[in-house]
């Protein structure tokens, strides 16, 4: 979706943030939209600095990416109420997680809006969303003998081939498209044939196995007489299935004239498809199979060579490739046998991506880190980038399984491990942080009880004031649920008293709630069990206020939470519906 923004909006690698700005908003404008809302949530996205002129968001990362993905389906939607769309996505069985999200938004709106929505995928791919009557999965089946008849003539421009050519096509290609046009294309170029008044004759008698049986030896053949221009065909595909003629330039050793010149046969032969003139083209291989016996036909060593050559170019020339798209880097880098310089862009990805909310592929990103780590010598250094790796997969996980869940538990108990390894104590509180929250949504609370002592300890030798509203606010909770409430509450005042929400506003997305919001709502269930009512009613409403002031979504649903439970316990009926219900 980000790269067909940037052809939409028209982008050049050249262009100054402030032009591409004035693009994104003279397309935005025609349309009626605030771009005081839009802009602030498709700038990021699209990896633009937000100018001071526009308001900055105040959102979490999973509500920002909620609001991104309706703003760009209201673009979408606005666009089909001027003129029907058709929205075409192939190779749906390699999307990932965010785009599956958006089209999950799309495909609701479908029935009310002139927009046909067309996906391909393979057989194995299983749709996330589930099947509705506007929604017709067609399947398509394998060619009949007739069809493929037909599209041999196709091949050929009209000219019939000798009837024996056909029926070795027709048998060996089994009704698979690609199959039946890349043993045409072949057995055409293969100097078996010759053309007599407008249709082609054997030159000679047809030998056995003229023909490759596999898709991959034809393409292989095909690929092998095309030799003068093959390199280039090679590298576009250790480049990837697509490609910017920029970029192969960047890293190709032939000259401009010589490099055009291969790709123009390569577009001939039908084995790229080019999208716009050079040197703002891009290039697609017409089918991944091509690309694969291109990339496979490399020899290890220049493969690994190509993948070193394209990470150090897009390291040194390309920077906003290299600070949007760190997979990237670390991809190349790990096809390199580069370990070392692959691990710290797996982990930047991983952050991105969480920034993000886009947590599933954060835990891909960062756990790829983590498996190439262990092939690297045991030392210090080694066990300081795997504490990283594991303080930024926690979080992923939390938002993905669950506070409890034994994955969660995993990462930090092997995170305590390794503080423990390399005296690390800075990060030490963020890992019995985890441990805490993991133990007390289990009920656990011995264990939870005792994490947030050393909590407390940590946070009073460091005298560090946000870590006392953490380790205070977690004794406190967890002694509510042991029933001690005088010393909770004792405990909760203690965080809410050194909390100050201009300081600990950071801690939001550390944590994932704020604190002050947390503490008000536990001390008022406190307040409310020890007898106080309208105490614990007090706190509740500054609860509440607090979290409407920060904006924070999931601080507001935890206060209003609370205050329904609160008015429940106090046997107010309608009041506690009527909270409930502002939850939902």
């Amino acid at each position: 979706m980000i790269e067909h923004l940037q052809r939409l909006l028209q982008w050049r690698r050249e262009d100054a943030p402030e032009d591409k700005l004035k693009k994104l908003e003279g397309a935005l404008e025609p349309y009626g939209f605030s771009l005081q809302e839009m802009v602030p949530l498709l700038a990021p996205l699209l990896s633009l600095p937000l100018p001071e002129r526009y308001p900055p968001l105040t959102l979490t990362p999973q509500r920002q990416k909620q609001k991104t993905l309706e703003a760009l389906l209201t673009w979408l939607l606005k666009e089909a109420e001027r003129q029907a769309v058709r929205l075409d996505i192939e190779d749906l069985h390699w999307a990932d997680p965010s785009t599956l999200e958006f089209l999950s938004l799309i495909l609701d709106q479908v029935p009310t809006a002139r927009l046909l929505v067309v996906l391909t995928f393979r057989p194995e791919f299983m749709p996330p969303w589930p099947v509705r009557s506007h929604v017709t999965q067609i399947t398509l089946s394998r060619l009949a003998r007739k069809q493929a008849e037909v599209m041999v003539e196709g091949v050929t421009g009209g000219k019939a081939l000798p009837a024996e050519v056909v029926q070795q096509i027709v048998a060996k290609t089994d009704g698979v498209p690609l199959f039946v046009e890349e043993l045409t294309k072949m057995v055409v170029e293969s100097g078996l044939l010759k053309k007599e008044n407008g249709h082609y004759e054997l030159s000679g008698p047809l030998p056995p196995l003229a023909i490759p049986a596999t898709l991959q030896d034809s393409l292989t053949a095909r690929l092998d007489r095309l030799a003068t221009v093959r390199e280039v065909a090679q590298l576009g595909a250790t480049l990837g299935r697509e490609f910017t003629y920029e970029l192969l330039q960047a890293v190709s050793p032939l000259d401009e004239a010589s490099l055009q010149q291969a790709l123009t046969k390569l577009v001939e032969a039908e084995m790229l498809y080019q999208r716009g003139l050079a040197p703002q083209a891009r290039y697609v291989f017409k089918h991944v199979l091509i690309q694969d016996v291109a990339y496979q036909s490399l020899l290890k060593s220049k493969r690994q060579q190509y993948h070193q050559q394209i990470a150090q170019v897009l390291e040194e020339r390309f920077p906003e490739i290299r600070e949007t798209q760190p997979e990237l880097l670390a991809y190349h880098y790990t096809e390199a046998g580069f370990i070392v310089q692959a691990i710290p862009y797996w982990q930047r990805a991983g952050q991105r991506a969480t920034q993000r909310s886009a947590y599933v592929e954060a835990i891909a990103h960062l756990t790829k880190g983590l498996e190439l780590l262990k092939t690297l010598p045991d030392t210090p250094e080694r066990a300081q980038q795997e504490l990283d790796l594991q303080l930024a997969l926690g979080p992923a996980l939390i938002a993905t399984k669950g506070y409890a869940a034994p994955e969660v538990e995993r990462v930090y108990v092997r995170a305590r491990e390794l503080c423990q390894q390399v005296g690390e104590t800075s990060q030490l509180f963020s890992v019995l942080w985890g441990l805490w929250d993991c133990h007390s949504v289990r009920a656990e609370h011995k264990a939870a009880h005792e994490l947030g002592g050393q909590l407390l300890t940590l946070a009073q030798s460091g005298q560090d004031p946000a870590f006392l509203v953490e380790a205070y606010r977690a004794l406190g909770v967890t002694l509510f649920w042991l029933g001690k409430l005088v010393p909770a509450r004792e405990h909760i005042e203690q965080s809410i008293l050194l909390y100050d929400s201009r300081q600990h506003r950071s801690y939001v997305s550390l944590y994932g709630q704020d604190p002050g919001v947390i503490c008000l709502c536990r001390v008022a269930l406190v307040l409310c069990y020890l007898g106080y009512p309208d105490q614990a009613l007090k706190r509740s409403q500054e609860a509440l206020t607090l979290a409407q002031e920060l904006s924070h979504p999931f601080s507001l649903a935890y206060a209003l939470a609370f205050a329904a439970v609160l008015h429940q316990s106090h046997w107010e009926w309608q009041a506690a519906q009527e909270w409930a219900e502002a939850v939902i």
